[in-house]
């Protein structure tokens, strides 16, 4: 089941050309996932900074589509896959049915001190009910 929210295409998102600069994708990417753990996962990012730390360890972007503004993106935030202390998603941005951008996601959570920490039973359990279904059968399997 993937988690939705709606952003709008600001002028400070746009290059001079009135397009979305590509770097502001990944803020949004980062802003997706940050309300992603505070709404469906239970977990703020403020809450959680205080001892551990989520960072990205890998994230590959394909640019489908411009974004100009005033376009709304449903930024959707899939669960692919649960590791120990590891988590890949995928956030994908469409606009009036089109892709505009797809990035996968690989995430870690870590300790102040960087030593990775697994996650807790209650966000294991939170992002495994967020797998994408055909991925809950392999899982399980």
């Amino acid at each position: 089941m993937a988690f939705h929210q709606t952003q709008k295409i600001l002028f400070r998102h746009c290059d001079p050309a009135g397009i979305v600069f590509y770097p502001r994708y990944f803020e949004m990417i980062n802003d997706v996932i940050e309300a992603f753990f505070d709404v469906e996962i239970g977990t703020p990012f403020e809450t959680m900074l205080a001892t551990h730390g989520v960072p990205t360890v890998q994230i590959a972007a394909r640019f489908e589509a411009p974004s100009r503004h005033g376009d709304l993106l449903d930024l959707r935030v899939r669960t692919i896959r649960v590791g120990g202390a590891s988590l890949n998603l995928c956030v994908d941005a469409i606009c009036e049915g089109e892709t505009r951008f797809s990035a996968d996601i690989s995430l870690v959570r870590v300790r102040k001190d960087m030593t990775t920490e697994r996650w807790t039973d209650a966000m294991r359990a939170a992002f495994t009910s967020h797998l994408e279904p055909n991925l809950k059968d392999v899982a399980n399997g």
